[in-house]
């Protein structure tokens, strides 16, 4: 089942930002993953945004693919190249089997 990765990213340091950008796709593609979003700056519907902040989303093939490339040395490697440079919040989650395009009158009562 397709798995993605959710990121959002504080921007601390752009220069440090700029060498993790540069090692980071290579890490992706070598489990699998393509980038939905990256350095997104949404238009936030309810809660804030701070200018700083990104979002960045990647697809990977499952959610196994997307633990082997978080946990691999090579993104290990990525990461540190950003030093201080950035705080975030990262989360991986599966998507679903089947889009959902209503919801029955059953399930609009649970």
């Amino acid at each position: 089942m397709t798995a993605y990765v959710l990121s959002e990213v504080e921007i601390l340091d752009p220069d440090s930002v700029g060498r993790y950008k540069e090692a980071a796709p290579a890490t992706i593609a070598a489990y699998g993953g393509t980038y939905l979003a990256r350095d997104a700056v949404p238009e936030a519907f309810e809660g804030g945004f701070d200018a700083g902040e990104r979002i960045v989303l990647i697809r990977f093939p499952d959610a196994r693919a997307a633990r082997g490339w978080y946990s691999s040395a090579e993104y290990q490697a990525a990461i540190e190249t950003a030093g201080g440079g950035l705080r975030r919040r990262l989360f991986v989650f599966d998507g679903l089997e089947a889009p959902v395009t209503s919801v029955s009158a059953t399930e609009q009562n649970t």
